[in-house]
């Protein structure tokens, strides 16, 4: 990168962070409709798989990019948040935008938004400039499919002028309540809006409530219906070096002897969808009246339309890309002695998804949390789901204004863990060395313990020392990664 690009980068994304920030959301389409429309509607130049839930999307997105590029598929992929760079956003074939690219882009739509913005009541903003962004580089690319994944919700998101021949849900928990609804049945209703006419919706495991929805909006729409757990899951799944085996029944065979490096149920669970949605795609599956009446069946497990196709994909490629999946900063180990482990769960249901697969993972290790995270979460229950799983927790902050202050983080974590087990730190940097200073002192009472013991029982007691994670939103994950490798995401 040219000293001019890297400035003239600099200068487009100081242009994009000034305005309207993500998290502030004016729940409109009209913004994103006229702007795509100057844009000649870029989103419609090629398929789309759209995705949305309120866990794993991103790892989701991912890997079901990594299973069409297999087949041969050039790909684009819009995800967020990003870890490190906004360019991480938006990929073609694999890989983040350049630096070239991305302001090109810019400056190609930039005379459109100042269009729009002089002409709607609110300005454009942050997460609609990267939407259009992405549409445009995905048409001019182009690509063979677009996999996209919203920002918030469904019905209002700006990623849903486009429609998806299948939209992925992964499973649907309460967040951002302030914009989706407190229950878990009002934030389903608004994710069942990607739900188009003539879809295959393809569902992770629901909460009955949210199952009812969604198959309430895939019968209205005329969608057909694909469930984890009934028409399609994982049969068989047993831990491996660096990852896991899986074995899993898709929509239209079987695929067995499957090495995810990637750890925790829920990963396995993302890849079944993953690799259903990308069999929904390959055209082999899917009735063209989808479902009739079927809102009891998710909660019943009676059964349900099974989709049709007509034959499996290649195993072999299967295989392929299931070993070449990852998903940066979601429990992605980056250091060791001792071990250190990043991710990126930022709310209740996150969590306890990420502590149930540390647990299998890392079985009896003393865990040390580090956490930092957004100051409108629901940050007593996350603290609920991390406390049986960690001896202490240090309390710090991360690069967001959204950040909550360490010593507030804290005052709640003493409530949670006991005051003994609470530590703080203003600085993420600091909060990682205070980590590693408990997580060595746990390695080194426990090396005394294991003096005289032999040599076997030594190597399991060393096996189980002491594991940091350093958690609580995507850009803790980010910014921890970045500190202790120097990789960007």
């Amino acid at each position: 990168m040219t000293a001019d690009i890297a400035a003239r980068l600099r200068e487009v994304e100081r242009q994009i962070l000034e305005r309207r920030p993500e998290h502030s959301i004016d729940p409109s389409l009209e913004r994103i409709i006229e702007l795509t429309g100057l844009l000649g509607d870029p989103h419609r130049s090629y398929p789309v798989i759209h995705l949305t839930g309120t866990n794993g999307k991103t790892s989701t997105a991912r890997m079901i990019q990594t299973l069409l590029r297999a087949r041969g598929l050039r790909t684009g992929l819009f995800t967020s948040p990003h870890l490190n760079s906004m360019r991480e956003r938006i990929c073609v074939d694999g890989e983040p935008l350049s630096a070239e690219r991305f302001v090109e882009i810019y400056d190609e739509i930039e005379p459109y938004l100042r269009l729009v913005d002089d002409n709607q009541p609110v300005r454009l903003s942050f997460f609609e400039v990267l939407v259009a962004m992405a549409f445009a580089a995905f048409a001019d690319a182009p690509v063979d499919v677009a996999v996209i994944e919203v920002g918030m919700g469904g019905t209002w998101d700006n990623t849903n002028v486009a429609d998806g021949a299948v939209a992925v849900i992964t499973p649907i928990s309460i967040d951002h309540a302030q914009y989706l609804g407190d229950t878990v049945a009002k934030i389903a209703a608004d994710k069942a809006g990607i739900i188009k006419p003539g879809a295959v919706a393809v569902l992770g495991q629901q909460p009955a409530e949210a199952a009812t929805e969604l198959l309430r909006r895939a019968a209205e729409v005329g969608a057909t219906v694909a469930r984890e757990g009934i028409e399609f899951g994982v049969i068989a799944r047993e831990l491996a070096v660096g990852g896991q085996r899986l074995a899993i029944r898709g929509l239209l065979g079987e695929y067995h002897d499957l090495f995810l490096p990637l750890f925790g149920a829920h990963q396995a669970a993302n890849a079944a969808c993953a690799l259903a949605a990308v069999e929904a795609f390959s055209g082999g599956a899917g009735s063209p009246h989808g479902v009739s009446d079927q809102e009891d069946a998710a909660v019943t497990g009676g059964a349900g339309p099974r989709l049709h196709g007509s034959i499996a994909l290649d195993a072999d490629l299967v295989r392929e890309a299931f070993a070449a999946m990852t998903s940066p900063g979601r429990l992605e180990i980056v250091r060791r002695s001792p071990v250190v482990v990043v991710d990126a769960a930022h709310n209740p249901a996150g969590m306890a998804a990420t502590t149930a697969a540390l647990t299998e993972t890392f079985g009896p290790a003393e865990v040390i949390a580090v956490l930092a995270v957004s100051a409108d979460k629901d940050v007593a229950a996350i603290l609920g789901e991390l406390e049986p799983s960690a001896a202490a927790v240090v309390a710090t902050s991360n690069s967001s204004s959204r950040s909550m202050e360490p010593q507030e983080l804290a005052e709640i974590a003493k409530q949670v863990f006991g005051p003994d087990r609470v530590h703080v730190a203003k600085r993420l940097d600091d909060a990682i060395e205070v980590a590693v200073g408990l997580a060595d002192e746990v390695t080194s009472e426990l090396g005394g313990q294991l003096a005289g013991l032999g040599a076997g029982e030594e190597a399991a007691g060393q096996a189980a020392a002491t594991v940091v994670l350093i958690t609580g939103s995507v850009v803790t994950s980010g910014d921890a990664r970045l500190l202790l490798t120097g990789r960007h995401g």
